[in-house]
Formats: C-alpha cells, structure tokens, sequence
C-alpha cells in the first residue's frame, strides 16, 4: 500500500469519535428507537421468579 491513498490518515481518537457519530445518526433515524428523556418502563423484581435452588438440593 501507498502512503498517498485518497484517504488522510487519522488518528485513534477521530476515528472512535466519527463511529459514535455514525451510530448517533444511525439510531436517531430508526423509528420506534429510544428517545433520551423519554419515559421508559422498568419491569418490578415482583416479576421475577424465585430462585429455588437452596430449597430443591436441601441447602442450609
């Protein structure tokens, strides 16, 4: 490969900067995506199904 491709060489921190910036763009185009600031239900842990473990092996 040639030093002069038709693409500037960048360093590590603008190349992870202009991914999160595609990935921004990326999610805000989606519809249905979740928006910040947006009310989000959170599940109870009442939902949740009881560990049985220490009553099924006979643990102390």
């Amino acid at each position: 490969m040639t030093e002069s491709s038709d693409k500037p060489k960048i360093n590590l921190a603008d190349a992870i900067r202009q991914k999160l910036e595609q990935k921004k763009q990326q999610n805000n185009s989606k519809p249905g995506a979740f928006q910040a600031g947006a009310a989000k239900t959170f599940k109870t842990q009442n939902n949740k199904k009881p560990n049985n473990q220490r009553r099924r092996t006979g643990g102390s």
